[in-house]
């Protein structure tokens, strides 16, 4: 009788581990000999491009199948471009995987419906790579030196495209608080701008991911070239915090105004999200967030990361998905003002 229950209870345990045990076999057979693509949806040479190749470096070994990891860039419209392309045209199988810029996932929510194909809910969220703070920084030679002093000094700074948060950030900044920023449109992403700033064509930029220009011109900020003005964001960096570098919602006189900002600065806790088309299939969307999870918490990513002074918050598929579907459930007044606030006409 023991026999017959130790052999029921063995067949009940082989019977409940058997469909985790097929479905990590049949993701494998889909994996192996395949290519999987790296989506960036910002221009090369930027922290995007630079988070991507980086992750790009580690990922494959942690998903089954180990395919062959490779990096392909989609720019445009702040990212709008690129994630249309994932959730639209590109394969929805599993090997397309998108670095997207966060403040295309806000766009169905503030900027211009027409332009998206996708709905931000509705996409498979794989992972966060880091939580990010976006800041102004100017040159130490323009007309204002600090963030206060832009309310009756104007600077000049670069922006890419309508959709993009080098256009959005300082556009709130000015409706919003009333801040002097002269924005230049038509720069091709993020290096043209900041080759722009090195030249002194322009003074700086908004909107842009401290962690992501950090790494990428290091020498700007130990050689005093350049200087971050203040941080537009809700949560600060602890390193920015140091160096005295003010929060731009502390410069609100309503509740309407910091709550405007508030939205705009949402986005940011998934500074770099990573996702896939709502049509890949669930099994293949799991095992990329373990993969993704994996990686990121391996020790010889995070050694070679520490080496770069490449920053990693990681923040899990799931975390991420819920998040995306709680700034989407902001009461419609909230969403209004934000919207009215980023009109450049203002």
């Amino acid at each position: 009788m023991r026999k017959t229950v130790h052999a029921l209870i063995a067949a009940v345990g082989v019977a409940t581990l058997a469909p985790s045990a097929r479905a990590q076999e049949s993701v494998a057979q889909f994996y192996k000999g395949k290519t999987l693509t790296i989506l960036v949806s910002n221009g090369v040479g930027g922290g995007f491009d630079t988070y991507a190749r980086f992750i790009a470096r580690f990922l494959g070994p942690h998903i089954p199948g180990n395919p062959q990891v490779v990096v392909q860039n989609i720019e445009g419209a702040g990212g709008v471009v690129g994630t249309n392309w994932i959730a639209a045209i590109g394969a929805k199988d599993g090997t397309v995987l998108g670095a997207v810029h966060p403040a295309a996932l806000l766009e169905p929510l503030l900027g211009d419906k027409n332009k998206v194909r996708y709905d931000p809910a509705k996409l498979q969220y794989i992972g966060n790579a880091n939580s990010d703070v976006f800041v102004c920084v100017a040159r130490a030679d323009a007309p204002a030196k600090t963030f206060a002093e832009t309310f009756d000094k104007q600077i000049t700074v670069g922006a890419a495209g309508d959709a993009a948060s080098l256009r959005d950030m300082p556009t709130l900044l000015n409706n919003v608080l009333g801040a002097k920023l002269k924005i230049v449109m038509g720069y091709n992403g993020s290096r043209a701008i900041q080759i722009a700033v090195e030249r002194g064509e322009i003074d700086g930029q908004c909107g842009v991911a401290w962690s992501g220009i950090a790494s990428v011109h290091p020498d700007w900020f130990s050689s005093g070239l350049v200087k971050p003005l203040v941080q537009e964001a809700v949560v600060t960096y602890p390193a920015l915090d140091k160096m005295g570098v003010p929060r731009s919602v502390d410069f609100a006189k309503t509740e309407e105004q910091r709550k405007a900002l508030e939205l705009g600065y949402s986005i940011e806790t998934i500074g770099r999200p990573y996702l896939m088309a709502a049509e890949v299939p669930r099994d293949r969307v799991e095992a990329m967030r373990k993969a993704f999870a994996e990686t990121l918490a391996s020790p010889d990513l995070l050694a070679e990361a520490k080496k770069i002074q490449l920053d990693i918050q990681p923040m899990s598929g799931e975390d991420t998905q819920r998040f995306v579907a709680r700034v989407y459930d902001t009461p419609p007044a909230v969403v209004a003002a934000t919207r009215k606030a980023l009109r450049p006409e203002n």
